[in-house]
């Protein structure tokens, strides 16, 4: 005699795909937290980690899904999609500056924004010219700067070389190519760029006018 079928292991398939509708669910809000609580971009391999695959694939899709539902909705954030399989939550372009005066507390104080506008517009420089430019300071803000990811430094002969990294650009929302970049600086580091351009006009006069007076000495 045949056994009766327990019904209570199998799963109809519109069970099966209501799990799979609440782990995509549970998988998109853990990628929202995700990257809200980092506040900078993740990699896809970072996403993995958070929903517990080591599917990449699953992982890109999930992530789609949710640019795709931001996209479709009003509100003030965005996901965008960085190169390097890198994605970051963020305000969308139009409502920053409407909310920039309610930021408390800077990003980098006076001096370190000095010295992090300076690099970025001349970049790539020598580590030697900054300090002879910003002062022996500079050595502390280069360091602080390196420690938040915001430049990197490369061997040039003798020398190290200095340029920003992925992350400025993301953080700041700009391009990666320098060239354009630096167009773009104006926008954001227009007022240290000028402070940077009058301390340096000084500087320059204070030591023309010591020469002039050793000369006369």
């Amino acid at each position: 005699m045949e056994k009766p079928k327990d019904l209570s292991v199998e799963q109809s398939p519109e069970t099966e795909q209501a799990r799979d509708t609440a782990r995509k669910k549970h998988c998109l809000a853990l990628i929202e937290a995700a990257l809200y609580v980092a506040g900078r971009p993740l990699d896809i391999n970072e996403l993995c980690q958070v929903i517990g695959s080591r599917s990449k694939k699953r992982a890109m899709t999930y992530v789609e899904a949710l640019i795709e539902e931001y996209k479709a909705s009003s509100k003030a954030l965005e996901i965008l999609a960085l190169k390097n399989e890198r994605f970051v939550l963020q305000v969308k372009a139009e409502f920053t500056p409407l909310i920039k005066k309610l930021v408390n507390r800077p990003l980098l104080s006076s001096g370190p924004l000095k010295t992090l506008s300076y690099i970025a517009y001349r970049q790539p420089l020598s580590q030697k010219r900054v300090i002879e430019v910003r002062g022996q300071h500079a050595y502390g803000h280069i360091k602080m700067l390196k420690d938040m990811g915001l430049i990197m430094s490369e061997r040039s002969g003798r020398t190290l070389a200095l340029r920003t990294t992925d992350y400025f650009s993301d953080y700041f929302g700009l391009t990666t190519d320098t060239s354009i970049m630096k167009k773009d600086l104006k926008k954001i580091f227009g007022e240290a760029l000028r402070e940077d351009l009058v301390e340096r006009q000084r500087a320059e006069s204070e030591q023309s006018s010591q020469k002039d007076n050793s000369k006369q000495a």
